[in-house]
């Protein structure tokens, strides 16, 4: 699915550098509310936010924790409990579902990923918020691809964007000026990036030369930093049809794709598969390999500085001297020569919530100006909030934030319906039997094929 329309409407940030529970309860409170309310409107409480705390999601730790005193400051006799989940990415959705079963324990507001609010809408875990947005004075400085991140099937807004992200290619310069790159860098296809690792494999021992992240344990990183940046790179590689409304099968470019991670990992260009299958392993990169000089490249996002700033899990003065980044090439080098995709979080109202003007007193704030901005230069994220854009601050927050934002333009989505994420597990099973040899590709392409057709249904497949 070639979806990059979605950031028109943020062209100007590109060159500047981004079922809901339908209780009574929650639609009343919102028409009533019309926005954010004065703190004497709104009946006090508490209210629960469940996120992220893993590597470099400590961040947001950091952020919501100061959200905590400014909603307290000016909501006397309310309290913020904040929810921190130690886990990683699949874990963390795993835990979050099971807290959403049950209204004792759901979260009033949640750290939702992009790619899962259509599934847990229809699941009925999130609440609509367009009654409390279309009065909210800050809505219009989101940019339009913002708006559309938490927007589900019936056309409400279920989510609200805490920024977006870019993936490319970092690489370690001084490593490879070893084999004869220097200077700026732009691999023109994919064998050119393969002849590059292998050229480091048979020069660095001990430096891994390509890493691209594979299999179950690392989830959706898999598939966005790793198989979906080699598909939709390829000429009309897709995993779904857009205009026939069909999930693509029997495809040549998804056998392609997975024939490059068989190749990285059968013919040691990337880490062993026991690294990659560690979920704990982009930490582990970004703590270990990138500041010791043991990563050649890597297939990641913009947000890696996030580990290295001053504030990051591992401070990292030299970075930006020491690596490189580039866009990764299109299969064959065709136009525009490069791919990325683009994901992003949002804030979610879960659809249990007692106090939803609340739960929304708390959302603006942390989705206000201030803290948009501290996120987008903390967790170096692609800003998506128009008066953002042009600050300083955000341009001058790190070195790559300009190129990482620049790709914009050549960027693609994941399909965004409700059947993505099951369709994301058959793909990152498809990667790990291709990886660790157990089957070939065109087994594991059927395998993949089947399990589409299984989810899905004959009907809503187009032979690719």
């Amino acid at each position: 699915m070639r979806r990059r329309d979605l950031f028109k409407a943020s062209a100007g940030l590109a060159a500047l550098g981004v079922a809901g529970c339908g209780s009574s309860n929650n639609s009343t409170a919102a028409s009533s509310s019309g926005g954010v309310a004065s703190p004497s409107s709104v009946t006090p409480g508490t209210i629960k936010v469940a996120y992220q705390k893993f590597g470099n999601f400590t961040q947001m730790d950091t952020m919501f924790t100061n959200v905590k005193q400014d909603f307290e400051a000016k909501f006397a006799g309310s309290t913020l409990e904040l929810i921190p989940i130690q886990a990683a990415e699949n874990d963390y959705y795993t835990k979050l579902a099971l807290m959403n079963r049950s209204a004792s324990t759901a979260p009033d507001l949640m750290y939702e990923d992009t790619f899962m609010v259509r599934s847990d809408v229809a699941a009925g875990y999130l609440a609509p918020l367009d009654s409390y947005l279309n009065g909210w004075s800050d809505w219009p400085q989101f940019v339009a691809a913002a708006k559309d991140a938490g927007k589900a099937d019936d056309g409400k807004i279920y989510g609200v964007s805490l920024g977006t992200d870019t993936r490319g290619l970092w690489y370690n310069k001084d490593l490879l000026a070893n084999v004869g790159i220097t200077g700026d860098w732009q691999p023109k296809d994919w064998n050119e990036l393969l002849s590059v690792a292998k050229d480091v494999k048979a020069k660095l021992p001990g430096v891994i030369p390509l890493n691209i992240y594979s299999g179950k344990p690392n989830g959706e990183a898999s598939v966005m930093q790793g198989f979906e940046m080699l598909l939709y790179g390829c000429p009309n590689g897709t995993l779904y049809n857009t205009d026939q409304a069909k999930w693509v099968v029997g495809s040549q470019h998804f056998k392609d794709s997975l024939d490059f991670i068989r190749t990285v990992y059968t013919q040691g260009l990337g880490p062993t598969p026991q690294q990659a299958l560690d979920s704990n392993w982009g930490n582990v990169l970004a703590s270990q390999y990138w500041p010791k000089n043991k990563i050649a490249m890597a297939i990641d996002g913009s947000w890696m500085p996030g580990n290295w700033l001053p504030k990051g899990t591992t401070p990292w003065a030299e970075w930006d001297k020491v690596l490189g980044w580039t866009g990764m090439p299109t299969q064959q080098g065709q136009a525009p020569g490069r791919n990325a995709m683009s994901g992003g979080w949002t804030l979610a109202t879960g659809a249990n919530c007692k106090n939803p003007d609340l739960a929304f007193q708390v959302m603006s704030i942390a989705l206000s100006k201030k803290y948009a901005l501290w996120n987008y230069i903390n967790n170096s994220q692609i800003a998506v909030r128009k008066d953002c854009t042009s600050d300083p601050s955000y341009l001058q927050s790190n070195a790559s934030v300009k190129f990482f934002t620049d790709l914009v333009a050549d960027t693609h989505f994941r399909p965004a319906t409700a059947d993505y994420p099951n369709i994301s597990n058959a793909i990152q099973v498809a990667m790990e039997a291709v990886m660790t040899g157990q089957q070939n590709v065109d087994t594991a392409a059927a395998a993949y094929d089947k399990a589409v057709v299984q989810q899905v249904g004959q009907q809503k497949t187009v032979q690719g």
